[in-house]
């Protein structure tokens, strides 16, 4: 009777896993998890997809936030602007004040919701340029990071589909560099906007930076395209959608379990000579109790650049002075944890138009265009905010020694072309937005704790514009973006400038504009920087394990990294814009890894097995 009972009970046990999606922490199943993945976002859904590929391993997810079910503002393409905050889906961070901002403190974007940023972004699909990826393999000293050894895995990830107004996209793309069978969806416009034409003219009509580019996702990606976006048949494709399909779900093996928001990592036994394990983790679940569980071979943190940091920190593991000074027992002498953060500062640029075929005309009246996507995900708003996209470099003569950008294929800024005002409707008028980003910053800036609080927001400092050569950039992006308004096929269609970009000229006057417009595309990375294996700097080595600690991993944008002026302190990679605003960079993370069919995560780096 006992062994009966016991098979029962066992049985129960399993067949409960089949629940995958959890609401509650009073239903999580007692399982002993195999790994645990703290954040359901951009890179944790990934990793539980292709782990649980092994039937034999066990997962469980921990995502702070909602669920993404039914919520139809991260399905439809076009409400992406809606989904930043203030919102329910978002962590309503607020930045300290930012001296490059005339002293501003600005929201802090973040997705707050499974999924995670990949639910709540502009769906712009970018990977950079091959330099960069080369030079992460200089920096680490692993080969498994360059370009070459980086695209098969591109286009594994992506399932490449045809825009649902089914138009000729032949030019518009090159078929060869992507992938056309895997999860994530990428596709070019799915809807024209009246300006299109125009926009591909002045490429024609001014050359030089802005010389058409028919696939900037080659590795080459100076000059202006057709914009790619992670959408599949009309609907946002993000890391939930892809990768926690319900037929994922279904996985006996894996559990996800959202509004479950982790405070720290604990340290359990196990620990070899002087090096700490920690498999331990500490979370708050939706009735507001702590709740403990260990993993039995490791923990994996993808919070973000922002969460991944924070979690760190709370954790006793960082700069052991800083820790004390919050009130946290330092564990582990870590420096660089929060460290090196970089960020892409962005404006707006509008100019009053004389059409009304704008975004401003849709949103007043919006009722048509949503009716036409929940009937048959079509129509504008089955499309992103923006279909050309381009990336440029600052004159020669203006370059630094070393440059910030990874080579002479690489940009400094880039030009976002927008048929309206992005993310917020004006009382009035029509527009045409230029958006100017610094995508090589040299500003860093730092995630620091608040209090010794675990559930207490952090204290960011992006760094925005910090520079004077951040400030270069800006001016020179914004000086281009003029000049290509000033583009001949404009002539009967832009009516002026707007708002205080009207009667800007001299460097004082950029500045001030600047300082007073600008804010985050929120693109942080940085704050758990890759170093080469065995080196003092940095947080975690090439194969994305935390140094001086076993048992954990850190696989989300936090570890990127460049080695600036060759410094003994890693730097926060500054050419993000291979991740800037999607989020295939970190499915890349862990698309590199072994299949688990063939074997078990190992001490082997993931790259290597490129």
């Amino acid at each position: 009777m006992q062994l009966r009972g016991a098979f029962s009970a066992l049985l129960l046990s399993i067949l409960s896993i089949r629940a995958a999606l959890i609401q509650n922490v009073a239903d999580l199943p007692n399982v002993n998890f195999d790994f645990i993945i703290i954040g359901g976002g951009t890179a944790g859904n990934v990793l539980a997809n292709r782990l649980t590929e092994n039937s034999q391993t066990r997962v469980l997810v921990l995502e702070a936030g909602p669920s993404d079910a039914g919520v139809l503002e991260t399905q439809i393409p076009f409400l992406a602007p809606t989904l930043t905050q203030p919102s329910p889906y978002e962590w309503n961070y607020t930045t300290v004040n930012q001296t490059g901002l005339g002293g501003r403190s600005i929201a802090y974007p973040r997705g707050h919701i499974l999924g995670g940023s990949s639910n709540t972004n502009w769906l712009v699909y970018t990977r950079g340029s091959a330099e960069d990826f080369n030079r992460y393999a200089a920096v680490t000293g692993d080969q498994g990071w360059s370009w070459d050894k980086i695209l098969p895995y591109f286009k594994k990830s992506e399932k490449w589909n045809t825009p649902t107004d089914n138009h000729n996209i032949t030019g518009q793309f090159t078929p060869s560099i992507h992938g056309f069978n895997g999860l994530a969806g990428v596709s070019l416009s799915n809807f024209p906007t009246p300006i299109d034409s125009m926009v591909i003219n002045a490429t024609k009509q001014l050359g030089s930076e802005f010389a058409f580019n028919q696939d900037y996702n080659s590795g080459k990606p100076l000059g202006v395209g057709w914009v790619q976006s992670t959408t599949l048949n009309g609907q946002r494709s993000s890391s939930s959608s892809a990768y926690l399909a319900p037929n994922f779900l279904q996985r006996p093996n894996l559990i996800v379990l959202v509004n479950a928001q982790v405070s720290r990592l604990l340290k359990t036994a196990g620990t070899r000579g002087a090096t700490p394990t920690f498999l331990g983790v500490e979370f708050r679940g939706s009735n507001g109790s702590l709740k403990n569980l260990t993993a039995k071979k490791e923990i994996i943190l993808a919070a973000g650049s922002v969460g991944t940091p924070h979690i760190l920190l709370n954790s006793g593991i960082g700069s052991s002075s800083a820790l004390t000074a919050a009130g946290v027992t330092p564990i582990v002498d870590l420096p660089d944890v929060g460290n090196n953060l970089s960020d892409h500062p962005v404006i707006g640029n509008p100019w009053l138009v004389s059409g009304s075929d704008t975004f401003e005309t849709l949103r007043r009246n919006p009722d048509a265009a949503l009716a036409e996507w929940k009937a048959s995900k079509t129509g504008p708003y089955s499309d992103t905010i923006l279909d050309h996209i381009g990336f440029v470099r600052i004159p020669k003569q203006l370059v630094p020694k070393p440059d910030t950008a990874a080579g002479p294929d690489s940009p400094h800024f880039e030009m976002i072309v927008s048929n309206g005002v992005p993310p917020f409707l004006p009382p009035q008028g029509n527009f045409l937005v230029l958006t100017t980003i610094v995508v090589s910053p040299s500003s860093r800036g730092s995630i620091k704790l608040r209090s010794k609080n675990p559930f207490d927001a952090p204290l960011i400092d992006p760094g925005l514009l910090k520079t004077d050569f951040d400030k270069l950039i800006m001016r020179e992006a914004i000086k281009s973006a003029m000049k290509f308004a000033s583009a001949p096929v404009w002539n009967n269609y832009i009516v002026s400038a707007a708002s205080g970009l009207t009667g800007t000229e001299t460097d004082d006057q950029f500045d001030a504009y600047m300082a007073a417009n600008a804010g985050t595309l929120f693109h942080p990375v940085g704050t758990a920087s890759m170093s080469k294996k065995g080196a003092a700097n940095g947080v975690v080595d090439p194969d994305l394990k935390l140094k001086k600690v076993n048992g954990v991993r850190v696989v989300d944008a936090s570890v990127l990294v460049r080695d600036s002026l060759h410094l003994s302190v890693m730097e926060g990679v500054d050419v993000r814009y291979a991740y800037s605003h999607s989020f295939p960079l970190h499915i890349l993370l862990v698309q590199c890894m072994p299949s688990l069919k063939e074997r078990p995560i190992s001490s082997n780096h993931l790259i290597r097995t490129l």
